[in-house]
C-alpha cells in the first residue's frame, strides 16, 4: 500500500478544495491510501460545505489549531497550522511512514507575518531534511522545466549564479529524467541575457559560467544543449526537441510554461531523500470558499507522487 501524504497548505485559500476534489473525483490504484495532513475539523467542514465526499479509506493525521476557516483571508494562525503540516508530513515521510508528500500551497505573506522565514516550499525542505542540493522542476503543457534560481528578486539572480550551481541543476535534471524513463534525456540551457549574450556584446555571463558548467556537465555524461536564447528555446522544447529546459531564473521558466498548461503544472522537489510533488498554483484567495478551483494541477501531482514512489529515489542516502 502506498500512503501519499497531502499537507492542507493555507486552508483560507483553494489548497483543501483541490485535495478535497481530487482524491474524490478521480479514479486512483487500489493500493493507494491519502492521507491529510492539517485540522481535521476544518477538512470537514470545508467537505460539507462544498459537498466533496471524502472517501473511506482516506486517513488524517490531525493537526490541532485554533484557526478557523476564513476564505480568502491571510491569517497567522492558518499560517502556522500549515507549517506544522510541513513539518508533520516530511516527519511521516523520513520515517517510513508515508511514501511521498504532495503539499496545497501556502501564503509567503502569512508565513511572514507569522515569523517562519523560508522563502517557499523547496527551501523549507532542503532545511527539515538537511538537504543541500534541490532543485525546482516544473511539468506542464509538455514541458519540463528546471529553475537554477527560484524566490529572489531579479535583481539579485546574476550574483546567485555559479558554474557550481548550473552544473549542479544540471545534473539534477539529467537524474530527473533518467528516474521518469528517459534514457539520455536531452537537456536545453537557456542563456540568462538576450540572445544568449550574443557573443558577450549584451552580457558575459554565458561565456564565464553558462557554458563552462555545461561543458562541466557533459563530462559527466549528460546530453546538454550550449546556451540557448530563451526564446528560442522554449519553442524547441515545445516542439519535443528537447526533454527538459533548465532556466536561470523563475520567471524565464514559467511565464511560457504556465502560458501552455496553466491549470495543469505540477513541482516535483528533486534531490531530496523524499518524495515531494505540489500543484503548480498559489493559495488563489480570490476563488477561495467559491466551490469553483479545478483540481487538475492537485490530481496531476498526486499522480506523479504516486509513480514516483513506485521507483527507487536516486537522492536517498
Amino acid at each position: 500500500m502506498k500512503r501519499i501524504g497531502i499537507t492542507i497548505g493555507d486552508i483560507n485559500g483553494i489548497g483543501p478544495e483541490v485535495a478535497l476534489k481530487a482524491v474524490s473525483t478521480f479514479r486512483w490504484p487500489a493500493d493507494t491510501q491519502f492521507v491529510f495532513i492539517g485540522n481535521e475539523r476544518i477538512l470537514r467542514e470545508q467537505s460539507a460545505a462544498m459537498n466533496i465526499l471524502i472517501p473511506r479509506k482516506t486517513l488524517f493525521l490531525n493537526i490541532e489549531s485554533p484557526a478557523k476557516w476564513q476564505p480568502g483571508n491571510i491569517r497567522v494562525d492558518a499560517s502556522r497550522m500549515a507549517e506544522q503540516a510541513i513539518r508533520r508530513a516530511v516527519e511521516g515521510c523520513l520515517s517510513g511512514e508515508l511514501d511521498a508528500m504532495v503539499t496545497a500551497p501556502i501564503c509567503k505573506e502569512g508565513f511572514h507575518k507569522a515569523g517562519i522565514n523560508v522563502p517557499g516550499h523547496t527551501e523549507y525542505l532542503a532545511e527539515l531534511t538537511q538537504t543541500k542540493n534541490v532543485g525546482m522542476m516544473l511539468m506542464g503543457g509538455g514541458l519540463r522545466v528546471m529553475l537554477v534560481t527560484r524566490h529572489i528578486p531579479i535583481a539579485g539572480v546574476p550574483a546567485a549564479l555559479s558554474r557550481k550551481n548550473i552544473r549542479e541543476h544540471i545534473e539534477l535534471t539529467g537524474q530527473a529524467l533518467e528516474l521518469f524513463g528517459i534514457k539520455n534525456g536531452k537537456i536545453g540551457v537557456c542563456g540568462l541575457n538576450p540572445h544568449a549574450g550574443d557573443g558577450g556584446v549584451l552580457g558575459r555571463e554565458e561565456i564565464e559560467l553558462i557554458n563552462p558548467a555545461i561543458r562541466a556537465a557533459r563530462k559527466k555524461g549528460y546530453n546538454v544543449s550550449d546556451a540557448v536564447p530563451a526564446d528560442t528555446l522554449f519553442f524547441q522544447a515545445f516542439n519535443k526537441q528537447y526533454d527538459a529546459v533548465v532556466a536561470m531564473y523563475h520567471d524565464q521558466g514559467l511565464a511560457p510554461l504556465k502560458m501552455i498548461g496553466f491549470d495543469e503544472g505540477i513541482n516535483v522537489t528533486l534531490g531530496l531523500p523524499i518524495i515531494r510533488t505540489s500543484p503548480d498554483h498559489g493559495t488563489a484567495f480570490g476563488l477561495a470558499g467559491k466551490n469553483q478551483a479545478s483540481p487538475t494541477s492537485m490530481k496531476n501531482a498526486m499522480a506523479l507522487a504516486i509513480e514516483m514512489a513506485g521507483k527507487p529515489n536516486p537522492w536517498k542516502k
